[in-house]
């Protein structure tokens, strides 16, 4: 039984952006191996796992990284409309663990600190925080679709810096005992800490104006000089 499976599902295709997983990106590699590379290089991740559809990913996989773990997509969990809870949930029944940390390849920016910090971070606060994810920070006046102020009063104009933050789930990385995702087909748990990210780190590619300025952060940032 391991203590912290990295879990990286991703489907072969793509409804918005045609391959966007094995698309290049950036210095040439694809997509998904940025966050890859960073997973197999994060102390205290103990074992990475590909839950995967994909021919392309499991070819590069296994040519290019014995050491991680590939699992084929079951027909019955392929379609786009399918919860990623579901797809967690036969992972963890296959590799064992005693936590979980899941991703996904289209947060190419995230950094091995930032994952880093959070698995240190995770082990810190547990067993207080029987859960972690990351967010960002939110502080801009908000509006509901009736027009009805959600997070400021209109009639006092607090400058937006000054306003209480509001927190974005970001969907950069999750991390969860087993037991939480079995009890409650969830991977937040009761008592969930809540990591601060950069918002250039954050950046989800999921349209393709996302996919073209996720690039440009990571060629103005990593590929100085």
């Amino acid at each position: 039984m391991h203590k912290l499976v990295a879990l990286m599902p991703m489907r072969h295709s793509s409804e918005r952006i045609k391959g966007k997983n094995y698309r290049s990106f950036g210095d040439g590699r694809p997509l998904f191996q940025h966050m890859l590379d960073v997973l197999v290089s994060t102390d205290g991740i103990d074992q990475v796992v590909i839950n995967t559809d994909s021919p392309v990913v499991m070819e590069i996989c296994q040519r290019d990284y014995p050491q991680v773990i590939v699992l084929e997509r079951p027909e019955h969990l392929r379609a786009g409309t399918t919860p990623m809870n579901n797809v967690l949930m036969h992972d963890v029944s296959i590799v064992d663990s005693e936590f979980y940390l899941q991703t996904h390849s289209t947060n190419p920016l995230l950094s091995a600190e930032t994952l880093k910090r959070a698995v240190d971070t995770f082990f810190e606060h547990y067993p207080i925080n029987d859960s972690l994810f990351s967010v960002t920070r939110l502080q801009t006046r908000l509006w509901d679709q009736l027009a009805r102020a959600i997070n400021h009063n209109p009639a006092i104009l607090l400058r937006t810096q000054d306003l209480p933050p509001i927190f974005n789930e970001n969907s950069c990385l999750y991390i969860f005992e087993k037991r939480t995702l079995l009890e409650r087909q969830n991977r937040i748990g009761n008592r969930p800490f809540m990591l601060e990210m950069d918002p250039f780190e954050a950046q989800d590619i999921d349209e393709e104006i996302n996919f073209h300025v996720a690039e440009a952060i990571f060629r103005s940032t990593r590929m100085k000089g």
